[in-house]
């Protein structure tokens, strides 16, 4: 078992803080298919980016079938502004073919099945589950696993051991909100250089603003 030094009423309390700071922006039941590719696509890359780049790849090819039958050359085309697009493409062509030959063109609702799509791993499976299906499941991406770390919420090595030490640390009523929140905190606040501790709604209870940023004023 995972352990963690925080409680989960002192991890529930930074959540709450959290969310006043940040609220939720994100769209619930978002279309699985879109969901899912718009992940495999984030990969390295910046949200504006990936926005943009699945906006180009649904325009032009609006349905499944259309990415299925599309060759590797077309996609990579229209995706050639973000990282890795050839890597990218060859998946997104594979996953829209797996889907349309093993699940009838249905995106999955389950982890066990996503985890069987070409080159689906834990993180955009789980990004499924909440954005799409409304499931209880924590996304770790570098946000979210560098601060929980930093935070002090776990002290893990890995992404999969974050996700399995949140887990463990926190009620599945609550695991919805965490993506969203770690993100936005990391991106706008807990910066991995010179994050903005001061200004910090968590800091007091914040293992690195006691242990470390206070120390050093």
């Amino acid at each position: 078992m995972l352990e963690s030094s925080f409680s989960q009423s002192k991890a529930l309390k930074i959540i709450s803080l959290l969310k006043q700071r940040y609220g939720r922006s994100f769209h619930r039941n978002e279309d699985p298919f879109f969901v899912l590719i718009f992940t495999v696509l984030s990969a390295r890359n910046r949200d504006a980016q990936t926005y943009k780049a699945a906006t180009a790849l649904f325009r032009r090819f609006p349905t499944m079938k259309g990415l299925a039958a599309a060759t590797t050359a077309e996609i990579e085309k229209t995706i050639k502004f973000i990282g890795l697009f050839r890597q990218k493409a060859k998946r997104v062509k594979a996953i829209s073919q797996q889907l349309l030959q093993k699940y009838g063109g249905k995106v999955p609702d389950s982890m066990d099945e996503l985890l069987q799509l070409p080159g689906v791993g834990r993180k955009t499976a789980s990004c499924v589950l909440i954005y799409a299906y409304n499931k209880p499941a924590i996304a770790v991406d570098t946000h979210v696993h560098r601060i929980s770390n930093r935070i002090g919420l776990v002290k893990t090595k890995s992404p999969e051991q974050t996700e399995k030490a949140l887990m463990q640390l926190l009620p599945k009523g609550k695991w919805l909100d965490i993506n969203e929140l770690l993100v936005k905190h990391g991106q706008q606040t807990c910066l991995p250089i010179k994050p903005r501790c001061p200004e910090c709604p968590v800091k007091k209870y914040c293992n690195y603003y006691v242990t470390i940023f206070q120390k050093s004023l």
